[in-house]
């Protein structure tokens, strides 16, 4: 099988894969855009997938990389909306592509229009706007500061955590300067940086300006059927390095309604923070999460039960999760053979 667009969290998806329940032998590939990337080490076959191409151009070079290696089950964590429109081409291959369909793909990887649908369904959802000029910026932070002391940015898009800021437009003390860094930016700032992108080129993307949600998130890692019949869900919240492994059947309950209105297959991830009290919707993911490979630690390989769940319509049996834990997250590290320095790195004598 193939896990493209490997990270550093894919070591420990080849774990689950490989102490899969079954004993299944399996032989793993694995690419990244970066040659050097420590995941790479991991697999048993790893090579470099092309960089900043077109949707087009990326599917190409997927089917092509499924034909030559005769993968069976390709697992993309990115680029769902490249792969997920050529999933016939992909079983005609003899792959089987991990995937919902290609029109809930669409939707998802937009915020604004996960929100919209979202709400229709029923599913609570904050307060948010769309923008993509100065204007519509400083309209919608006014708006939002109605119902929220505070105010947060970022793009509408799939990989919204990378521009992520919270507007503030208080001046910088020095207490500030004393303690951990914060995504902040001010409105002015913002509104600023998308002006001059519509004076350079005239385009800026969308963000969604919406309260920010404050406390621990949840995330809750799903594996349903195609259709979006739920196969098992497991919920947990984060608090600093610690994972609380959740028994909150209300907090499933929605990712059970999202998954089932959405028509979600396989795995899948909804995350949601508590507003005014009770949990929202802060993002639905048609792909596994990076940290799934936590909930291994309630005794359920979802990773394997995906597997088996496209291959033969079957997840196998699954244990009852054991619920109520707690997980430290900690970092290790691999000596990796032969030695060999990046480029433009140098030795300290």
């Amino acid at each position: 099988m193939w896990l493209s667009s490997a990270g550093v969290a894919t070591t420990q998806v080849i774990r689950m894969l490989r102490d899969n329940p079954d004993g299944t032998p399996v032989r793993v590939y694995g690419t990244n855009v970066d040659p050097d990337a420590p995941a790479l080490t991991a697999f048993d076959v790893s090579a470099t997938e092309p960089r900043l191409v077109s949707n087009e151009a990326y599917a190409e070079f997927a089917l092509d990389f499924c034909r030559r290696h005769a993968i069976d089950v390709l697992i993309p964590p990115r680029r769902l909306d490249a792969l997920a429109p050529h999933t016939d081409a992909f079983a005609e291959a003899g792959t089987k592509l991990m995937s919902s369909p290609a029109p809930v793909v669409s939707v998802l990887t937009s915020k604004g229009r996960t929100y919209e649908a979202a709400r229709a369904a029923g599913i609570p959802v904050p307060d948010w706007r769309i923008v993509s000029d100065a204007d519509g910026l400083r309209s919608a932070v006014k708006e939002i500061s109605q119902v929220s002391e505070t105010v947060c940015i970022k793009p509408a898009g799939e990989f919204s955590a990378f521009g992520f800021r919270i507007l503030d437009d208080r001046p910088l003390r020095v207490k500030d300067l004393l303690a951990a860094p914060r995504p902040v930016a001010t409105v002015d700032a913002v509104a600023n940086a998308m002006q001059h992108a519509i004076d350079e080129d005239g385009t800026v993307p969308e963000f969604i300006v919406m309260p920010y949600l404050d406390g621990p998130e949840i995330s809750i890692d799903c594996l349903s059927a195609p259709g979006g019949a739920m196969v098992a869900s497991i919920a947990r919240s984060k608090h600093g390095r610690y994972r609380f492994l959740l028994d909150d059947p209300a907090l499933t309950a929605i990712a059970h309604r999202l998954v089932s209105h959405f028509e979600l297959a396989y795995l899948s991830n909804v995350q949601l923070r508590h507003w005014h009290g009770r949990p929202v919707l802060l993002e639905a993911n048609p792909r596994p999460s990076a940290g799934l490979f936590q909930t291994a630690f309630t005794g359920v390989n979802l990773y394997w039960a995906a597997v088996r769940l496209i291959l033969h319509g079957d997840p196998g049996p699954l244990v009852v999760p054991r619920l109520g834990g707690r997980v430290a997250i900690t970092e290790t590290a691999t000596e990796i053979e032969p030695a060999r320095m990046p480029a433009g790195a140098h030795l300290v004598q």
